[in-house]
């Protein structure tokens, strides 16, 4: 269910998975993704041929797009309700993958005893499950801190999330366009640059509205003082293989 919410969460858990050697996370990674074309693509399509045949046209604002489209569909009895409530079940399974990748990444960066990270070792202690409990705790706090700031208006906090999410997604972009240039893959490497132009276009139109450049100045705060705690720290290395060692222990 978490597939819905795009690359990023699926992508990330991925590259976690420290049972499965590269062959494998490779193979798991394309059937994955093309599971997320077909889920959101038919989603896309659906909802889009429902929303012009009930005449739905842009929500209020207490409302989105979907609930308006069920309500239209079922009326305002027990099955428009059972929408609303899988509705919600899917959002927190889906808000649950950013919950693993979260303090999984905050372990990841704080390494271990005898390799340490970049952040406070604290950070990377874990139970038996390979949870790390203090990263838990930190994102949690970190997410409830956003939620009350924004009073729990989504579509604000929509904004200021899209900006985090497209900054990596050009990051990513950009380095992948690198790569593909030192490994003399000129196809990749105009594919990977077409696509960081697209999402720096859509990163320029978000930031015009003004409020999401604070978000965009809290990323480059955080970048920046976590590189000068990898420059601090010797420039340490192997942090994509932490959740692999966590698995072997």
């Amino acid at each position: 269910m978490a597939l819905a919410t795009g690359i990023e969460a699926p992508s990330t858990a991925i590259a976690q998975l420290g049972q499965l050697d590269d062959t494998h996370r490779r193979r798991f990674g394309r059937g994955t993704l093309a599971l997320l074309l077909v889920i959101v693509g038919g989603l896309t399509l659906a909802l889009t041929a429902l929303a012009a045949q009930l005449h739905i046209g842009i929500p209020g604002a207490d409302s989105t797009q979907i609930a308006d489209i069920a309500h239209a569909a079922a009326g305002p009895g027990w099955l428009y309700d059972a929408f609303q409530l899988t509705s919600a079940l899917l959002l927190l399974a889906a808000a649950s993958s950013s919950f693993q990748a979260g303090p999984g990444l905050l372990k990841a960066l704080a390494g271990t005893a005898d390799r340490p990270g970049v952040l406070p070792p604290v950070l990377g202690r874990s139970n038996r499950h390979h949870t790390p409990y203090w990263s838990v705790v930190v994102y949690l706090a970190a997410a409830a801190l956003i939620i009350v700031a924004a009073a729990g208006q989504e579509q604000e906090l929509v904004l200021f999330y899209a900006v985090a999410v497209f900054v990596s997604f050009l990051v990513g972009l950009v380095a992948m366009a690198r790569f593909a240039r030192q490994e003399r893959k000129t196809a990749l490497a105009w594919l990977n640059g077409l696509a960081a132009a697209a999402v720096a276009f859509t990163l320029a139109v978000n930031l015009l509205r003004g409020w999401p450049m604070l978000s965009l100045a809290a990323a480059l705060l955080i970048a920046a003082g976590l590189y000068v705690r990898w420059t601090r720290a010797g420039h340490p290395s192997g942090i994509e293989d932490v959740e692999a060692r966590a698995e072997a222990d």
